[in-house]
């Protein structure tokens, strides 16, 4: 079999964690991994798409309809992918990929590409044990994606109770093993 380029698709979503996806992104490159993000609208709201240009050194991609470069494409976002990471996972992202919903980069890249997909939730604990939540994540599941997290700890409100992001270095580990598994 041909071996993989380690390329990956972080698809960053407006959960307050995305703080901890600066990390995320760091390790990645540190492991070898080439990045190239993509935002939802409601994530640039949280972070400037500046940092992660600066952390991917990448442009980063979340308008569909402003071409710069043919590249911005989604269909060449999803063909230079190895590996699609979302992280974070918000329960719109993942009830919208579920349904099958192609609104915005994000969506429409992960629906065009053919590889393994990745969700790292991090919500609060009700949005979390949501029946509706549950259900989609069991139909990805069941689809062929995968899911790291979430975990047990102090979440943005100050409470404790699952749903924080898990643990960066337990993400980059959980991408290396997807990537191997996926190689064989």
């Amino acid at each position: 079999m041909e071996k993989l380029k380690k390329n990956i698709v972080v698809g960053i979503t407006g959960s307050i964690a995305i703080y901890k996806t600066c990390e995320v992104i760091r390790k990645l490159i540190k492991v070898n991994w080439n990045v190239k993000v993509i935002m939802t609208e409601n994530a640039k709201k949280l972070i400037s798409p500046l940092t992660f240009e600066v952390l991917s050194k990448n442009p980063v991609y979340f308008d569909m309809f402003e071409k710069k470069t043919y590249d911005e494409d989604h269909i060449k976002l999803s063909e230079f992918a190895s590996i699609i990471l979302i992280c974070p996972a918000t329960a719109n992202i993942i009830g919208k990929i579920a349904s099958g919903i192609c609104d915005d980069l994000l969506t429409t890249t992960v629906i065009s590409f053919s590889g393994p997909v990745i969700f790292a939730p991090a919500m609060n604990e009700n949005m979390w044990k949501n029946k509706i939540l549950q259900e989609n994540v069991k139909k990805l599941k069941r689809y062929g994606y995968y899911f790291i997290g979430p975990e047990e700890g102090e979440l943005a409100s100050g409470k404790i109770g699952i749903g924080r992001l898990s643990d960066v270095q337990k993400i980059i580990n959980f991408v290396e093993k997807v990537y191997t598994d996926f190689k064989k």
